[in-house]
């Protein structure tokens, strides 16, 4: 609330400053990812990845879940801890592959720099314009069912239930 003074909506210009969000957003995609499971791909040719054989015409399905909780790329990949994006130049737009929530090259999400700028500007005006509890008042992890119900989509198991308070 202090980037944008005494103004009630948040613009896109307003998004340059708002540093800690992004990560918060960033570390949801990297433990989250939409689709655990990128696009399949064939490959084109024979290829040895990571000593394993991989023949011409085999079919190759990237898990985009499993690579962003490598705990050979991340220090505590379990753990969402917003704060490891703060000062990285880690992104979650395809170019950096500890984290591909949206695939990567030509076959990545066409609408990537879209709905990242989008996410961001919704996410900042909720919070901006709202107060936000969970019923009873309970606020931590604690309190929260966080487990998710695999499928090609990552989806929660149980509803998430906030209440929004506005002040006037």
């Amino acid at each position: 609330r202090n980037v944008v003074g005494g103004r009630s909506r948040i613009t896109e210009e307003d998004l340059t400053s708002m540093h800690y969000m992004k990560a918060v957003i960033k570390e949801t995609f990297r433990l989250h990812p939409p689709a655990p499971l990128l696009i399949p791909r064939e490959s084109r040719e024979d290829a040895k990845v990571m000593g394993y054989d991989i023949a011409s015409g085999t079919q190759v399905v990237v898990n985009a879940w499993a690579i962003a909780r490598d705990p050979s790329c991340w220090d505590k990949a379990e753990e969402f801890e917003p704060e490891r994006f703060l000062n990285s130049s880690i992104d979650v737009k395809g170019l950096d592959f500890e984290v591909l929530p949206f695939g990567a090259g030509r076959r990545g999400c066409p609408g990537i720099m879209f709905v990242t700028n989008v996410i961001e500007l919704v996410v900042a005006n909720l919070v901006h314009q709202f107060n936000w509890e969970v019923p009873g008042g309970e606020v931590g992890q604690q309190t929260l069912n966080i487990n998710e119900s695999n499928g090609l989509s990552n989806h929660r198991e149980f509803p998430l239930i906030a209440i929004a308070s506005y002040d006037v």
